[in-house]
């Protein structure tokens, strides 16, 4: 059974998976174009990562929320070891960021991934993310795909 809880960004095997999800956004994009935050950045206040891990304690995959202040919160670093994919641990790692994300009172739920991304996007659709323009420091770039969910009963 796979678990979904709070953990600190800054640990050897959140490291691991941030180190693998760089790796495979550098495989996809031009460097200028991987908005990837750092695990100290992860470590910052205002943002919260958590991590599924399998029975044995395995970690699977992680996901970050950015808490914006302003009625928004951002989606960062969305990743799931290749094996364990089709697992249900994306779904779970968003339904507890978006859980969250309701508890700090945001409206909105926005996010960036790249167009060729096109899993990733599909999860996001099926959870009712639509396209948005480009914003922040993604506005301009051909390589960013930005979403957001409007977020009901905060």
């Amino acid at each position: 059974m796979t678990t979904v809880a709070i953990e600190p960004a800054e640990q050897p095997d959140v490291q691991g998976m941030l180190d693998e999800g760089t790796r495979y956004a550098l495989s996809l994009y031009p460097p200028d174009s991987c908005y990837l935050l750092n695990a100290s950045e992860l470590a910052a206040d205002g943002v919260t990562v958590w991590v599924a891990r399998s029975d044995g304690g395995a970690a699977l995959g992680m996901v970050a929320l950015v808490d914006g202040r302003d009625g928004t919160a951002e989606i960062k670093r969305l990743f799931v070891r290749d094996e364990a994919r089709g697992l249900g641990a994306a779904t779970m790692l968003m339904d507890a960021l978006e859980r969250h994300a309701r508890t700090l009172g945001a409206a909105r739920i926005l996010l960036e991934t790249g167009p060729q991304q096109l899993a990733a996007i599909s999860l996001y659709e099926r959870r009712g993310y639509v396209r948005i323009e480009n914003f922040g420091p993604y506005v301009g770039d051909d390589f960013s795909h930005c979403m957001a969910l409007e977020l009901d009963g905060c």
